[in-house]
């Protein structure tokens, strides 16, 4: 099934700015995160988020995907100042011109010429290994230590990762005779080409194993899960991530292990609502309170503070509390928090108090304030129409 286009994926323009496409995968990442989405291919659509963002976050990758489209992806393995000379415009890309020449020979560019770019025989880095880890809103404030399990590939303890435990468990490859490589004569639309490729049977090593490690089955790797503690630093926000360095699938041959990167989703909270190092929240106030104004009491992610009211105050009337958000990710300093006050009409009135109310209606002036409006209004109206 052919892919879907990256920019649709994440509902933006194709010159949508990097804050309109970081603001889009912050929102479609929550919306299709696994552990809170009911979306039943939740779990599908929010990979397909990320496969998204990671090729358009990165300038490089997404002038590659607009010129090429998902056939960037083949371009890999140009490296700079390597380029095919002849070819402009390509400089910068992962473009490798082996690639095009693969089509016509059927084997490799640089095949023909007795050597591979690939070099499928030596050192081999390993895979590096995604997982989304959920932290509370206070713990995305304040910074909190948390364990993760992965299930990596490890190398075998038996054998070492050489998928046999004694020299004499090995013998010359049967195909190339130990050169590690096979020839081919192909005709193609340029003539015959006599082609070196590695061999399939020894993978270009020249030998190949006779009797494999019983612990392995000869693939030099097994399978664990392992637990990993992950410091999250304060201020960490969804859409951030970890790296862990080395602790992804061993590599082959020798070759570097890959990495773990943990996704961040920070969970919603009851009270406060975040924007950055911002908070916001609301609260509901009487009709006396903000017609007297008072002192009230505001939840902070750092206890209660001690809120003024102004007499007169609206209903809807923010108010900010200086340093009172969330630390400020790799950065010294805090947010603001700001508190929407909002006037709450009671529903349930006692006697007395709707006895109050009534000797109150009688005293305001706002139904006389209200009537002169409405009169101008119309005496407006009759000047005009007769």
């Amino acid at each position: 099934m052919a892919k879907r286009d990256y920019y649709d994926i994440l509902g933006v323009s194709r010159d949508a700015s990097d804050a309109d496409i970081r603001k889009a995968y912050k929102r479609l990442a929550k919306k299709y995160h696994p552990d809170i989405s009911t979306d039943p291919n939740a779990e599908e659509k929010f990979k397909e988020v990320q496969e998204a963002y990671s090729v358009l976050s990165d300038k490089q990758k997404r002038q590659a995907y607009d010129s090429f489209g998902h056939g960037f992806e083949g371009f890999k393995g140009f490296q700079r100042g390597r380029g095919f000379q002849g070819f402009e415009g390509f400089s910068g890309f992962d473009f490798d011109f082996s690639d095009i020449f693969d089509a016509f020979t059927g084997g490799g560019f640089s095949d023909v010429f007795g050597e591979r770019f690939r070099r499928e025989s030596g050192p081999k880095r390993g895979s590096d290994i995604k997982v989304t880890l959920s932290v509370s809103f206070e713990e995305a404030a304040f910074g909190t230590e948390k364990e993760i399990v992965v299930e990596r590939r490890a190398e075998c303890s038996a054998c070492h990762g050489k998928g046999y435990t004694k020299e004499s468990d090995i013998q010359t490859c049967p195909i190339c005779h130990g050169s590690g490589r096979v020839s081919k004569t192909r005709r193609t639309l340029f003539g015959v080409f006599q082609t070196v490729t590695t061999c399939h049977k020894c993978n270009g090593t020249g030998k190949v194993v006779r009797k494999p490690c019983s612990a392995c089955g000869g693939q030099g790797f097994v399978k664990e899960r392992k637990k990993i503690k992950v410091k999250v630093p304060a201020g960490i926000n969804s859409g951030n991530y970890l790296r862990l360095p080395g602790q992804g699938n061993t590599g082959e041959k020798g070759g570097m292990p890959g990495d773990v990167y943990v996704v961040i989703f920070v969970e919603p909270h009851g009270i406060f609502k975040r924007d950055n190092s911002d908070v916001y929240c609301e609260i509901p106030i009487s009709f006396s309170e903000a017609a007297l104004g008072s002192e009230i009491e505001a939840p902070t992610l750092y206890g209660v503070a001690r809120l003024r009211v102004p007499a007169g105050t609206q209903s809807g009337t923010i108010f900010r509390l200086k340093g009172r958000g969330i630390k400020k990710l790799n950065a010294s300093g805090k947010g603001d928090e700001y508190v929407k006050v909002i006037l709450e009409t009671p529903k349930h009135l006692s006697a007395r108090e709707r006895e109050l109310f009534e000797e109150l209606m009688k005293e305001e002036k706002t139904r006389s304030h209200r009537k002169s409006v409405f009169e101008k209004f119309y005496e407006k109206i009759r000047k005009k129409f007769g």
